[in-house]
């Protein structure tokens, strides 16, 4: 089973992908948002290349655990993309999943510019990678 993650934000989606035994998660690219709710050559292409079983986005919780500002925007939009894809919709806890990833950018030497782009995907793959592990036990 091959795993498709969405980090959707206002501006960009980052997107990952788990390998065909839904063990690993591997960040794959960043997408403007516009392309991934329009569903854009672009988009259809990933989908495509990487022919997902399951679409999985991240939902932004309060540190309480609670359903955060952006979190019915989110969830809209993921049910708008799962079904103009026709896939099954699962939805991950994002919560610090960015601050995350930007920790590892900057270990790798990235500057905030050199990370631009890069951060969205990472974090896709970061909460792709928990929600994988939480099914693995």
């Amino acid at each position: 089973m091959r795993v498709l993650a969405l980090d959707i934000g206002e501006v960009r989606v980052g997107v990952a992908v788990s390998d065909p035994d839904a063990r690993v998660a591997s960040p794959v690219c960043v997408l403007p948002a516009a392309e991934v709710l329009s569903r854009a050559r672009s988009f259809r292409r990933v989908l495509e290349d990487w022919e997902p079983d399951v679409l999985l986005c991240g939902r932004p919780l309060t540190m309480a655990g609670e359903e955060g500002p952006q979190a019915a925007r989110i969830t809209q939009q993921a049910q708008q993309i799962a079904e103009s894809c026709g896939l099954p919709l699962e939805f991950a806890d994002e919560r610090l999943s960015s601050s995350e990833a930007k920790r590892i950018l900057r270990e790798q030497g990235l500057s905030e510019r050199g990370m631009r782009g890069k951060v969205d995907m990472v974090a896709a793959s970061l909460f792709l990678q928990s929600w994988l592990d939480a099914r693995q036990i």
